[in-house]
């Protein structure tokens, strides 16, 4: 501990934000870098509290060492925070932009004062790394002969192949998409992870000696079978992309989509430099949710230009008095999303206690206009394009199928539902899963987690043990 006073000495001091009003002009990360100085002093606010929670699994699934490389930002030593925090997670530049912060919840320091700033010090030790170089290609010095097929590209299927890579097996990655990253790539918008990041770690990936093939469905493009015979072991980490259905009669009809079907056509539009096929230029937008997913949705339609964004949110809106610590979060907390829709239409996006009842559509079958149910009450709004964001139940039954493998009750592949068992492997003992095709919808920071254990598990099947 590097400064004993210094939770009491400063207080917190986050990355700056772009003005709202230039930030919904493009989809570029409207956070700044982070500034080494400011670093340093915030770094210094970490207590070394005898019982780190941040550290704990409900504070960071990873167990990313936070004081430790904490205490050597605070001392100017950034190498050497570097190499700790590379110790417990593959990916920081990709947590330290979209992670929703666990480990700031549940830090000591915001049980009486604001938590220390970890994820805005963790992004700024691994974008110094990228910066002075110490992030090249590190080549396993043996190769091991035995060969790995991971499906899917997302954190979980990335954090896999770079740890059995690193193990010195030779990995292969297939991603069904035309771009690499999984919901990284398609699923985050680009304001909130710019895709240059993803595809600078997909390049040092192969450059050790990680093989991806793109445009490859599973099933469809290449047999299962082949796989089985080609591979010595096969992960299969394909997300949990199915969209919860919030009604037969209101998911169905033109204008009305799933988040990730709109987010994902945003993106590929955006990143081939075309309009989207569901631009919400001059409509009402109603988006349904109030998760992470909603509000890229908010964020996204605002930047289209969309005449209004209403957000419907079923449950009560959350007391002001504050989230319980360690964990609990406000449903009424405001997020990028919502900041920026307020600005824009003098209002914030959220009705609460209000459900969907009913769509109206004309004789084509656009859709026209809702009916809601606000706290008992029904009204009738205008709406031209509706946006579900209700979660996730589950994944892509095809892949499971295609290798003969039976989904469990929670619609994922893990051997009780959607829960954390040690074992990765399905009932075919050569294919193993990880990350939200395993455990259901969760975090970025938990599919990495998921992937780093899942890796662990395959090395013992391969090897008889591990040293992972």
């Amino acid at each position: 501990m590097g400064k004993p006073t210094g939770f009491l000495d400063y207080t917190r001091k986050d990355l700056p934000c772009e003005d709202v009003f230039e930030r919904i002009r493009d989809y570029y990360e409207f956070h700044g870098m982070p500034d080494r100085k400011t670093r340093e002093i915030q770094a210094a606010r970490c207590m070394n509290c005898g019982v780190p929670f941040c550290q704990s699994e409900y504070g960071c699934p990873l167990h990313n060492l936070v004081p430790e490389w904490n205490d050597e930002v605070y001392a100017g030593n950034w190498y050497h925070a570097w190499a700790r925090l590379m110790k417990t997670n593959n990916f920081p530049e990709f947590t330290g932009r979209v992670c929703p912060a666990l480990c700031e919840n549940a830090c000591t320091c915001g049980i009486w004062d604001e938590p220390v700033t970890i994820r805005s010090n963790e992004l700024a030790v691994i974008e110094l790394a990228w910066e002075k170089g110490w992030m090249r290609p590190q080549l396993p010095a043996v190769r091991t002969g035995k060969k790995v097929a991971v499906i899917g590209s997302g954190p979980a299927g990335l954090a896999v192949a770079d740890q059995l890579n690193q193990r010195g097996h030779s990995v292969t990655v297939y991603e069904k998409d035309d771009r690499p990253g999984g919901l990284l790539m398609y699923g985050i918008p680009n304001m909130k992870l710019d895709k240059g990041v993803v595809l600078r770690r997909i390049e040092k990936m192969k450059a050790e000696g990680i093989e991806l093939i793109l445009s490859a469905e599973i099933g469809k493009d290449i047999p299962a079978s082949s796989l089985k015979s080609a591979y010595d072991a096969v992960v299969l980490s394909c997300g949990a992309r199915k969209a919860r259905v919030i009604g037969p009669e209101l998911n169905a009809g033109s204008g009305v989509l799933t988040a990730l079907d709109y987010l994902t056509e945003s993106t590929r539009a955006l990143l081939a430099g075309e309009k989207s096929r569901y631009d919400a230029s001059g409509k009402n937008v109603v988006i349904v949710g109030n998760g992470d997913t909603a509000t890229d949705c908010v964020a996204t339609a605002v930047r289209q230009g969309a005449a209004s964004v209403l957000q419907l949110v079923r449950k009560p809106r959350a007391a002001a008095s504050g989230a319980r610590w360690p964990y609990d979060r406000e449903n009424s907390r405001t997020e990028y999303g919502q900041e920026e829709a307020a600005a824009l239409y003098g209002q914030d996006p959220r009705l609460y206690e209000t459900t969907l009842k009913k769509l109206h559509q004309d004789e084509h079958g656009d859709l026209k206009g809702l009916t809601i149910v606000t706290a008992g009450k029904e009204k009738e709004i205008e709406a031209e394009l509706l946006i579900t964001a209700a979660g996730f139940s589950g994944t892509d039954p095809a892949i499971a199928e295609a290798f003969g493998l039976t989904l469990n009750s929670g619609g994922c592949l893990g051997r009780r539902q959607c829960a954390v068992d040690k074992a990765y492997r399905t009932d075919d003992p050569q294919i193993f899963t990880c990350g939200d095709m395993r455990r259901g919808p969760s975090l970025v920071v938990k599919a990495i987690a998921d992937g780093r254990a899942c890796a662990r598990a395959v090395d013992e099947y391969l090897e008889g043990y591990s040293n992972m």
